[in-house]
């Protein structure tokens, strides 16, 4: 049976790149509010794309999500409420706000809740259909994210734990690194590895970076989907936070190109960890031309080792940046579709992508 998917509108293409963001905040273009939003590293806020402030373009950023931007550390702007982009928030959400405002690092209990009327599975149920995430987290999240903003400044680790509402130095530790994946003297690092989803025709991809380039693209439905998360983790050290950076939207550009056919070749750097032979296999990888395939042995043989062809097809099933380095253009000898991560299905259509330049199905889009 034929197997063919549905056009699909893609968050790539709808998501608008860097450049679109930073002309429409400079413009005030309303019309962007909700689609993402900015925040400004010198005043630790985030507003909308129509807020009157005018920061210098090297101190803002930019998030797709409110919860996003709360877990990188940034609270929201007073003056244009970036919070009730999607309506007017309720009267009792607002007193909530207003009193987190008025004492950011007071823990609101649930006894306290009810003692102002609202039972606390009407606030977590509405902080998660509209924020992505409960009130809890919400206040979790602006906590320790002021202070690994702070410890990142430079503020003493006892300044941060006490003015955060945390009774001891083990229980601020334990959520810090429960949250960041380090503890606060680690988080001192100049990078971070940043994780976005990005949804595409093939489905949805985690993909990560840190400053330099891509360190990991994975299906999110692969059983080494945790494993080589796990990895990257480990092998760089660094802390990881739900944001982007430069590296992510530039990759979010290209495959938005490639799947449409435009792109035939990635420019984003790389970044990759591995062993020495994993690594070459990998390189060799990435010489395979668009539209091109070769076979387990050829590619053996033209990293010099023809009776290693076992050792190169596990190389190419632990490689952690699909697509870029495309192990999908391998085949079994016999020119038949074998061994891929992500699935028989998902390498057929990226083969058929790349001999046709058109993703199938999308073209009855056209």
């Amino acid at each position: 049976m034929e197997l063919t998917i549905a056009p699909v509108h893609m968050n790539l293409q709808l998501s608008p790149s860097p450049t679109e963001m930073e002309q429409a905040f400079y413009r005030k273009d309303a019309s962007y509010d909700g689609v993402f939003f900015v925040a400004v590293r010198t005043t630790g806020i985030f507003c909308r794309p129509s807020c009157p402030s005018r920061p210098k373009p090297e101190n803002i950023e930019f998030f797709t999500t409110i919860r996003d931007a709360v877990f990188a550390g940034y609270r929201p702007c007073k003056r244009c409420h970036p919070t009730e982009v999607y309506g007017a928030l309720p009267d009792w959400v607002m007193s909530l706000m207003q009193r987190l405002e008025a004492t950011p690092n007071a823990k609101i209990t649930s006894a306290e809740l009810r003692s102002l009327g609202i039972t606390p599975e009407r606030v977590r149920r509405w902080f998660r259909e509209h924020y992505g995430m409960t009130f809890a987290e919400w206040c979790r999240g602006r906590r320790l994210a002021d202070a690994f903003t702070r410890i990142r400044e430079g503020a003493e680790l006892d300044d941060v734990v006490f003015a955060n509402g945390y009774e001891s130095h083990s229980g601020f530790r334990e959520a810090f690194s429960k949250t960041f994946g380090v503890s606060p003297g680690q988080s001192q690092n100049e990078d971070y590895i940043a994780t976005q989803i990005l949804e595409t025709p093939l489905g949805v991809l985690l993909v990560g970076a840190v400053s330099q380039g891509i360190c990991l693209i994975e299906y999110t439905d692969r059983r080494m989907l945790e494993h080589n998360y796990a990895e990257i983790c480990k092998r760089f050290g660094y802390p990881v936070l739900p944001v982007t950076n430069n590296q992510i939207e530039h990759l979010r550009d290209e495959l938005c190109d490639y799947f449409t056919g435009k792109l035939t070749k990635f420019t984003v750097p790389l970044v990759v960890h591995g062993t020495a032979f994993q690594e070459r296999v990998w390189s060799e990888l990435q010489r395979i031309p668009y539209g091109k395939t070769i076979s387990y042995d050829e590619q053996a043989h033209q990293i010099g080792q023809p009776t290693a062809v076992r050792a190169v097809a596990r190389a190419n099933g632990m490689n952690r940046i699909n697509i870029l380095i495309p192990c999908h253009r391998v085949i079994g000898k016999d020119g038949q579709l074998t061994g891929y991560g992500g699935g028989l299905w998902r390498k057929r259509l990226l083969l058929e992508l790349e001999r046709t330049g058109k993703f199938p199905g999308n073209e009855a889009s056209e």
